[in-house]
């Protein structure tokens, strides 16, 4: 039977594709009928994203939200385990949400052309002037009144503790005076690990934190509001059952993940 898993999680890949490259199709088809960009949105939360746990028989499970105004523009930011995070938050979420993604997904077929069409924000995060372009558009569709989500952590976690933080979404936080929503999402990571397709039956829960106001802030309080935000998604992430978090809690520039070592304390 060593070979059953291995097909199994061939199929399941092989159909979670022909799954997106359906609904994302679908949802161009829709937007040009309709002219409305959150119909596609819309679509994703409630059909496309569930697929990718239920085919692997897991279960998402959101703690009870917060009294939030949902009818207003937020920043959400979430702690980052694996790719089956964005579906669990287009679920999770009882809101139209884009998305801050890596630019090289601009260019995946099907995929980047969804982003695209819905008003996902690229970010070029090996160029500095790019990325401050990227996060104004952000902000600017921010006060238009669309809502945000972004992995602070500019990565995926490999052993669950929450990583050091980039400052970008605090920078567009203060930029657009909107309130952070943090959000913290646990077992992900071991439904479906990274580094591979194997789909995992486990349990994913989601918990949703009270919003953070930002009105007033400068950029002068950027590295409190992020320390005070990942305080927030750290404590949420322990109620949850999570590890908690790795001590550093900034992100070196140009760095995501854990820090390298100075070569004086490298193994």
């Amino acid at each position: 039977m060593t070979w059953f898993y291995p097909l199994l999680n061939v199929l399941q890949l092989a159909f979670l594709v022909v799954w997106g490259v359906f609904w994302i199709s679908l949802s161009g088809v829709v937007m040009v009928l309709t002219l409305n960009g959150n119909l596609p949105l819309v679509m994703a939360r409630r059909i496309w994203a569930p697929m990718h746990w239920r085919i692997a028989g897991a279960h998402l499970h959101v703690d009870p939200l917060p009294d939030i105004d949902w009818s207003r523009p937020h920043i959400f930011l979430m702690n980052h385990q694996s790719a089956m995070d964005i579906p669990c938050a287009f679920a999770a979420l009882p809101v139209n949400i884009r998305f801050i993604a890596k630019h090289v997904l601009q260019y995946v077929p099907f995929l980047g052309w969804y982003m695209t069409m819905t008003g996902m924000i690229f970010v070029n995060r090996t160029h500095r002037r790019k990325a401050v372009q990227s996060l104004k558009q952000a902000g600017e569709r921010i006060r238009a009144g669309k809502s945000i989500l972004a992995f602070p952590e500019g990565t995926r976690s490999l052993d669950g503790l929450i990583l050091p933080f980039k400052k970008g979404p605090f920078v567009l936080a203060i930029e657009a005076q909107v309130p952070i929503v943090p959000v913290a999402i646990e077992g992900s990571g071991r439904a479906l690990p990274t580094g591979g397709i194997r789909l995992r039956r486990h349990d994913i829960r989601v918990k949703v934190g009270m919003p953070i106001e930002t009105q007033g802030l400068t950029g002068a309080d950027r590295e409190a509001l992020l320390r005070r935000t990942r305080d927030a998604i750290i404590q949420l992430h322990r109620e949850l059952g999570g590890p908690g978090a790795v001590d550093e809690a900034i992100a070196q520039q140009g760095h995501e993940g854990r820090s390298p070592l100075p070569p004086s304390t490298a193994p």
